[in-house]
């Protein structure tokens, strides 16, 4: 029988025909918590009276969300954490090393074809590289360090066809919000969408994983894309293990398959307070706005960076904005140093932050005032969501929110690109 992805993937790993549709025990390549999670995830381990991992080596602990710390309660949880992991094996990447997402790539944790976990609900990002990754629970990454495994529902899959040529000032995180906003917040719960087509072969691998991220946002398990010469290059010097990309029949059965063309696509903006309210940027052109955000797993990559550089060199933020830049992880900041990303962000008045997740979660690092409207390169806008739920969160591309600091407003990045 003709295999989507997702069936190849966990067929594999639980050494079934799996179909849509089935239950399956899958045997898990890596898993990974972080600070807003692991806390519970070892208390749950510890209460199912875990001794050891099933796996040593294959799991890993990430401090991004609250980094530093900006409380004593917190600072107590980052202990539990650094003492679970010296005293199981468990790796450790600690203040600075980034945003887990960003930091599992950098260390070759997620690989095509493998079979990844996430107490994070965007996990779902490695499917940019030919992953199956999903978010789980606290207590089912608990499981999974102590069995090495762990149940899944074989989803169906989503399949959509990206055609047409972006035009400058145009960018992946355009095609995500569009996809968002098409299919809405929930119009693939618990499928998982494969994400093809020529727009997304000409993406740089910084531009898939974008996409990817924000399956979640439509409620997809996973987002898949298949793995090319891209994706292998990132991938060579990280790691000696050998892998094998998995590619769907051509004859695969799809629950549903949605074409979009982007040649006519303009740089779109997610309005408060959902993800899936989506516009074009002219519909909102002109709202005053008082903070930037460019980073978080979504936009904190490389190519991210030097977008938003390039608008920014020779200009200064605006009077009355403050634009905040976090780097996705501790290998980003140092290309971004290394190639005067850093300094053209500190000249044009902007703070540049420790690698991690910054003001996207909002527990410090640039919380909003009430009445106050942030453009963020983040994935999500739901009231509150930076920690003021009288604040307003629009969601735009890198370029979007560069042209936007410089002006103060809502602005077209388009006039900032040649």
């Amino acid at each position: 029988m003709a295999k989507t992805i997702s069936e190849k993937i966990l067929g594999s790993h639980s050494g079934r025909d799996a179909v849509a549709g089935e239950i399956v025990i899958a045997e898990l390549d890596y898993m990974m918590a972080q600070d807003g999670t692991a806390p519970l995830a070892i208390r749950s381990f510890l209460g199912m009276n875990g001794e050891g991992l099933a796996k040593p080596g294959h799991a890993a602990f990430c401090i991004d969300h609250n980094a530093p710390s900006p409380m004593r309660s917190v600072s107590e949880l980052h202990s539990m954490m650094r003492e679970f992991a010296a005293r199981y094996g468990v790796e450790l990447n600690d203040v600075g090393e980034g945003v887990c997402h960003q930091v599992m790539l950098d260390r070759a944790h997620v690989l095509p074809g493998r079979l990844v976990i996430g107490a994070d609900s965007h996990t779902c990002t490695y499917g940019g590289v030919n992953a199956f990754a999903t978010g789980v629970g606290s207590t089912d990454l608990a499981a999974g360090l102590l069995s090495g495994s762990l149940w899944f529902r074989v989803p169906e899959t989503m399949k959509v066809t990206v055609t047409g040529s972006l035009e400058p000032g145009v960018f992946a995180k355009d095609i995500a919000l569009m996809m968002v906003g098409r299919v809405t917040a929930d119009g693939a719960t618990y499928r998982a969408m494969e994400i093809v087509g020529p727009t997304v072969d000409d993406l740089e691998l910084d531009g898939r994983l974008t996409i990817a991220n924000m399956v979640v946002e439509m409620g997809a398990k996973a987002g898949l894309m298949e793995a090319d010469s891209k994706t292998l290059d990132f991938f060579y010097g990280r790691t000696a293990e050998s892998f094998e990309p998995v590619f769907a029949d051509a004859d695969a059965v799809y629950v549903e398959e949605l074409e979009l063309d982007v040649d006519a696509l303009v740089p779109q903006v997610a309005r408060p307070h959902r993800v899936d309210n989506v516009c074009g940027v002219e519909e909102v052109e002109g709202v005053p706005v008082s903070e930037g955000l460019i980073g978080t797993c979504t936009n904190g990559r490389l190519e991210d960076l030097r977008t938003a550089a390039a608008i920014l060199e020779g200009n200064s933020v605006a009077p009355g904005v403050r634009l905040i830049v976090a780097p996705a992880s501790r290998e980003i900041m140092l290309e971004a140093l290394r190639e005067g990303l850093v300094e053209t962000f500190t000249e044009c008045g902007a703070a540049v932050l420790c690698p991690g997740c910054a003001s996207c979660v909002g527990t410090h690092q640039g919380v909003p005032g009430d009445g106050e409207n942030v453009i963020s390169t983040a994935n999500r806008n739901f009231k509150g969501r930076m920690g003021n739920p009288e604040a307003f969160i629009y969601l735009a591309s890198p370029a979007t929110v560069a042209a936007s600091c410089i002006e103060g407003r809502i602005a077209d990045p388009r006039r900032y690109v040649s």
